[in-house]
């Protein structure tokens, strides 16, 4: 059994949740890394290299090149959209199963997502909406509700929520712990942000496609590692205010 399942937790601690997703990534490389190769970086690559081809061949600028091209483009978005989704909805549940000292299977952790699949679409483009309104507004509010609703898909996930139940219920759970969720998502998005930008540039000047790839992969463990940490914080959040033992995560998948 996972130490994490035993271990009393008194606050949320960003050193243990960084730590947790490694473990969780490292006891399922196959799953998570296979899971982050296929339905990421495959089709990162492949759009990437697409629009840098047609945009040298046809010397276009990015622009012209996306009209016309528009509805290849808004399918290749959509299609986006929706890997992203699975992704996360199924590393979400193998961050959960690992979590029980069980072992997460591929095939399992596919079939909770694509059930999942439009609850969680909905739900992400409700956030995401809302926490845009409230950056353009300004920013501070923004942040504010990125941090409120942090955990609103592993809530809609583990204990099926609704969209609206969800999102109230991940306030309440990161009430009186969002600066520690502030720190962890700066160390993402921040060290996400440098990674992805720097890697990919320090191979490029070698070989572009290379480059591509090597963006692609980053990218792609950057979004892995993401998706298990907003699971990890979900059972930390719990195990803090509620004492709710990782066992006790499980009834939506028993």
């Amino acid at each position: 059994m996972s130490s994490a399942a035993l271990e009393r937790v008194d606050r949320f601690r960003i050193g243990r949740v960084l730590n947790d997703s490694l473990a969780v990534i490292r006891r399922n490389p196959v799953l998570c890394l296979g899971l982050g190769l296929v339905l990421y970086a495959v089709p990162r690559f492949a759009f990437s290299f697409w629009y840098v081809e047609a945009t040298f061949s046809s010397g276009s600028a990015g622009f012209a090149l996306l009209s016309q091209h528009r509805i290849l483009v808004i399918a290749g978005v959509l299609f986006y959209i929706g890997v992203i989704v699975i992704l996360q909805t199924a590393l979400i549940r193998a961050a959960i199963v690992d979590m029980q000292g069980e072992g997460p299977s591929m095939g399992d952790c596919l079939g909770v997502a694509l059930a999942m699949f439009f609850p969680v679409l909905l739900a992400s483009c409700a956030v995401t909406l809302a926490i845009m309104l409230g950056l353009v507004l300004l920013i501070v509010p923004g942040i504010l509700l990125l941090l409120r609703w942090a955990i609103t898909i592993p809530v809609l996930i583990q204990e099926k929520r609704n969209i609206l139940d969800s999102m109230a219920r991940s306030r309440d759970l990161t009430k009186g712990n969002r600066w520690a969720l502030l720190g962890l998502w700066l160390i993402l998005i921040v060290g996400g942000t440098l990674v992805g930008f720097a890697a990919p540039r320090l191979v490029v000047s070698l070989n572009f496609t290379f480059g591509l790839i090597v963006e692609a992969l980053v990218k792609a463990a950057v979004t892995v590692f993401s998706s298990v940490a907003t699971a990890i914080s979900y059972i930390e959040l719990r195990q803090v205010k509620e004492g709710t033992s990782v066992e006790q995560l499980a009834e939506i998948f028993s």
